[in-house]
């Protein structure tokens, strides 16, 4: 059984022989472990095209036409059972729009297409700091965004490079997904915080409004995505719907503004015969009904920390209906002690299969260059030792 046929049958709730395995590395990790003896390749770059950066891990314009040494993909390394082989493309309404507003040495704030002001650290990953945003009011929206986004350009696809990674997943025999963001996450990211949470209570015939021209975009796009590259294995769909301590917004207003379109893109991927997973940081426990009547196939990453993510009881409630993908707390591997993370590894792998769930395993958060390579492997070697049903 290769790794397609196994992660297939995980959401076909067929038997399988062992739990699947995923994983990811922050960029700036891969700087460390490169100098820990992670594997590189020379990749030729032309001119204005983006290069690994061996210092940072993070990209840098290319100025002269050259190979340059780049990470292999981990998943390709490790042997993961899953690639994200596309994703993430231009979703603002202002078409690669990035004007850098404040810059230092080690962050800069730029304005997105939707009119924000985010601070980005420039040498580490992370979640960015929000400054300001422009796209305060619907009418403001309605004016200057909406139009952008209902006149679809296919120019935000990156055909070839989907095909090329979507071509040696293929090859390699692993599950293939496509992943973006979802009309809750868009929202973030355009309006802020503070004025998407008070349009949910008081203008929420806007939240509707956003929400049905974004998942109409969305749905253009994957299926210009299915038509010109192929339909992959599955899709994620990337929406943090809370924090350490609960949701951002009650069950009930998820219910009645943002699940519904959630909904509808399910039902269309499934029409096409592919799974949906969810991936979200933060508290999920009170949304977890809601995902599963909407029709989410998966559940991604279970972050430890959150309240209420307890993994083990995921699986007792809900494992006829979700594939779990995550689960292992990222501060374990943090301890960078042999001991330490076998064990935990171990319990949680016996742990999920005790209750038999379908399970993928992996961090429940990027993995951050705390971790060294050696800490990484021994969680790898307690994988394959304890990972068979």
């Amino acid at each position: 059984m290769n790794s397609q046929a196994l992660i297939k049958g995980l959401f076909a709730k067929q038997t399988v022989e062992r739990a699947a395995l995923t994983g990811n590395p922050w960029p700036e990790t891969y700087a460390k472990w490169v100098q820990q003896g992670y594997p590189t390749q020379m990749v030729v770059k032309q001119a204005g095209e983006k290069r690994w950066d061996p210092a940072t891990g993070r990209e840098l314009e290319v100025t002269q036409a050259s190979e340059y040494p780049q990470p292999v993909p981990a998943w390709q390394h490790f042997q993961y059972d899953m690639s994200h082989t596309y994703g993430f493309w231009d979703y603002h309404p202002l078409i690669d729009h990035k004007e850098v507003i404040e810059e230092t040495d080690e962050w800069e704030v730029y304005e997105n297409g939707s009119g924000a002001h985010l601070k980005y650290w420039k040498h580490k990953s992370g979640t960015p700091e929000h400054i300001a945003f422009k796209m305060t009011t619907r009418e403001i929206w309605e004016q200057e965004y909406r139009p952008h986004i209902i006149a679809w350009d296919p120019a935000r696809i990156d055909l070839p490079k989907a095909r090329e990674n979507h071509q040696q997943a293929t090859e390699a025999g692993v599950w293939r997904y496509f992943g973006h963001v979802h009309v809750f996450e868009a929202m973030r990211s355009s309006m802020g915080d503070v004025t998407l949470y008070e349009s949910l209570l008081l203008d929420p015939d806007w939240i509707h409004d956003y929400c049905r021209v974004y998942t109409d975009f969305f749905l253009a796009s994957f299926k210009y995505l299915f038509d010109h590259v192929g339909l992959p294995d599955g899709v994620w769909l990337y929406e943090d719907l809370g924090y350490k301590n609960g949701l951002f917004a009650s069950p009930r207003t998820y219910r009645n503004l943002i699940f519904p379109y959630y909904k509808e893109m399910i039902d269309y991927l499934h029409s096409l015969g592919l799974p949906v997973v969810l991936h979200s940081c933060g508290s999920v426990a009170q949304a977890m009904h809601m995902i599963v009547e909407v029709g989410f196939d998966g559940l991604n990453p279970i972050e430890r920390k959150a309240d209420g993510n307890d993994p083990f009881l995921f699986a007792e409630k809900y494992g006829d209906d979700l594939v779990f993908i995550g689960g292992l707390d990222v501060r374990v591997l943090e301890t960078n002690d042999k001991d330490t993370i076998q064990r935990e590894t171990k319990h949680l792998l016996e742990g999920m299969k005790a209750r038999n769930a379908r399970f993928v395993f992996t961090e429940d958060h990027s993995i951050p260059p705390t971790v060294d390579l050696a800490s990484y492997q021994w969680m790898l070697d307690a994988f394959w030792q304890n990972c068979r049903y």
